[in-house]
């Protein structure tokens, strides 16, 4: 199977980390990841805020870079939703048939992560390994417009050593959504504050979800409120191992409590 990293530039610029877990995992389920260095935005951001005919050169750059592959792989609900839903009503919109053929045979092959893990290789166990307390937020997308369901959760609750415990009010927005958080700040972070109780209501250690843009707000929440709660993309959970939980823990004992979140000690001299 020929499959692509569509990375996303939120991922890419931000959080390569996740990015980098996303191979780390299908390599080691026996998948082998290519990454098309020509690949750019999904135009979630233009078509969201109403910018429909500037996305098209978006829609047409990622057929391009991506026909031909088996698979398409996103460590990201929104992205992976922008595609599946939106690409081909632009290119109905242009009257490209040459687009929409194109559309109509990447899109249905693009995947967000979990469901490539579940739907196509048919894994729930992923070898995974993670000694913490975690919940987890379905984001909007991966919610209403994925329907991704109970996948994430199948795959947390195989993972060794994981605790899953229910979010309060799970289905409830965090009030993120990309422009909105911007153009609605006050509404925003009132929706996201309330989403941030309802995590620390877990006790969970850790705070993860299947998009980094939703976990930029509520972490950002979280960390102001010195909640201790530390937010982690799917992907990073999944890729973890017993053996690189040890070596983490080897090379970097004195990071510990600021991996929790927590600020750290003075030391004095």
């Amino acid at each position: 199977m020929k499959v692509a990293l569509f990375v996303t530039c939120f991922n890419d610029t931000m959080f390569p980390g996740s990015a980098k877990a996303t191979v780390e995992l299908l390599e080691r389920l026996g998948v082998e990841v290519d990454f098309p260095p020509q690949q750019t935005c999904c135009g979630q951001m233009h078509i969201n805020t109403g910018y429909r005919q500037e996305a098209l050169p978006l829609v047409r750059r990622f057929v391009d870079t991506f026909d031909g592959y088996d698979a398409v792989v996103a460590p990201s609900a929104s992205c992976a939703g922008t595609i599946v839903h939106y690409h081909h009503r632009i290119a109905a919109e242009r009257g490209d048939a040459a687009l929409r053929d194109g559309v109509a045979r990447v899109a249905p092959k693009t995947y967000e992560l979990t469901q490539f893990l579940t739907d196509v290789l048919g894994k729930e166990d992923v070898g995974a390994y993670f000694p913490h307390r975690v919940t987890y937020h379905p984001t909007c997308h991966s919610l209403r417009a994925l329907g991704l369901g109970d996948r994430p959760y199948r795959l947390l609750r195989a993972v060794r050593g994981l605790t899953l415990v229910d979010l309060p009010e799970r289905e409830e927005c965090c009030g993120f959504g990309g422009t909105f958080s911007i153009k609605n700040a006050d509404v925003s972070v009132a929706m996201g504050a309330d989403k941030a109780r309802h995590v620390r209501e877990t006790g969970a250690e850790v705070l993860v979800a299947a998009d980094n843009s939703c976990l930029t707000h509520i972490g950002g929440l979280l960390g102001r409120e010195r909640s201790g709660v530390r937010t982690l993309h799917i992907a990073e959970v999944l890729a973890s191992t017993e053996r690189q939980a040890g070596k983490a823990q080897a090379d970097q004992p004195a990071e510990s409590a600021q991996w929790r979140g927590q600020p750290e000690k003075e030391v004095s001299a």
